[in-house]
């Protein structure tokens, strides 16, 4: 992300005094995307108003399906910042605290871990998916139970004491949800529909099963190109059967909604309908590492403190064929995201584009 915002400051100086040429720049941008064969959904926003919304490509090779705005893409790893949400209702219930040990609620062999450290991505915790993929059954589906025990039975070494360095971790966002089904009793997928979908009205949004997507029809496919260079389902290739035997667990992933949706929560997150403005404040923190130096890692979030308009959030995500990001400049209420279904390479150009497209309209 560091050569995105150099590029991004340098671009934005050059061109802020004329806003027709930045919205030529996006649309520049998204058509030689289509020519390369992006496949996915655009959405540039600014203080609550769509200025750029442009679906292009397939919701599935196989039956030359084109793709809609509206069509459900795996979220992946931007589910995180739900999960971290979770978590800050919880804290905000007095069911947690986010310097309690971790010890307090699930059994893990690595003491001094708390709950901080597992949002920040600064608990030292080893990868689950190396555990599973080295021992588990892989004609049986794991879950989070399944995962802790697997942690617990083979306990691999940590990566560093806990508060010592960042290092992204989806373990860490496992643990999280295993939190929350703790302190609250209720499962975590039932939960979230309940605490953030539904109140946000998020209809396309929701942690589904295998089945339940393929009951889905606007469900976007992810897509990889076989060796003849076509686009297959990704679910076909070898190195995307761990959605499948980790297909129940919860946490780091696994959430699949829309654009419309996503910005649905990211307006939401400028009010007060989930948590306090001083929660949200401490999200968007970075943490301090034990050495002085911050992490540029909130709770669910990457924090860049400088850009053309402020302060920015972001994430993204990768999942098998799925490239996703959402950037919030939220200083300005300025909001960037992209959905894609078949691997596309250059995403962060798009970004790009966008960004400088957000100067003047």
């Amino acid at each position: 992300m560091n050569k995105f915002l150099a590029f991004i400051l340098l671009a934005f100086v050059s061109f802020q005094n004329s806003g027709i040429a930045q919205q030529k720049i996006l649309k520049e941008a998204v058509e030689r995307a289509k020519k390369e064969g992006f496949s996915g959904v655009i959405l540039v926003a600014e203080k609550g108003e769509i200025l750029f919304e442009e679906a292009m490509g397939m919701r599935t090779y196989e039956n030359r399906i084109l793709l809609h705005k509206d069509d459900i893409f795996e979220l992946a790893s931007l589910s995180k910042q739900f999960t971290a949400m979770m978590i800050m209702m919880c804290k905000e219930k007095g069911l947690l605290d986010y310097d309690d040990p971790l010890s307090d609620y699930i059994d893990t062999p690595y003491p001094g871990i708390t709950i901080r450290n597992l949002l920040t991505h600064t608990s030292g915790l080893p990868d689950y998916q190396d555990i599973m993929d080295e021992h588990w059954d892989k004609s049986r589906v794991a879950g989070n139970p399944e995962i802790l025990e697997y942690l617990r039975e083979y306990a691999p070494k940590k990566s560093f004491e806990p508060g010592e360095k960042y290092e992204y971790s989806n373990t860490g966002y496992v643990l999280l949800a295993s939190v929350v089904e703790k302190v609250t009793g209720e499962d975590f997928v039932k939960l979230t529909k309940a605490w953030i979908f539904d109140p946000l009205k998020m209809k396309s949004t929701a942690i589904r099963a295998l089945e339940e997507k393929a009951g889905v029809m606007t469900f976007a496919a992810g897509h990889l190109k076989n060796d003849d260079g076509q686009f297959i389902n990704a679910n076909t290739f070898h190195s995307s059967d761990y959605t499948v035997w980790l297909g129940n667990r919860k946490g780091p992933g696994r959430v699949s909604g829309n654009v419309k949706d996503l910005y649905k929560w990211d307006q939401a997150l400028y009010k007060e309908k989930l948590v306090s403005k001083e929660t949200m404040e401490a999200a968007f923190t970075p943490y301090k590492l034990d050495d002085g130096f911050l992490s540029y890692y909130g709770f669910g979030w990457e924090i860049k403190p400088q850009s053309p308009f402020g302060k920015m959030v972001m994430h993204t995500g990768d999942n098998p064929g799925y490239k996703t990001i959402i950037v919030r400049y939220i200083e300005e209420n300025k909001t960037i995201i992209i959905l894609n279904n078949n691997a596309y390479p250059d995403l962060m150009r798009l970004v790009e584009a966008a960004t400088l497209s957000l100067g003047k309209w």
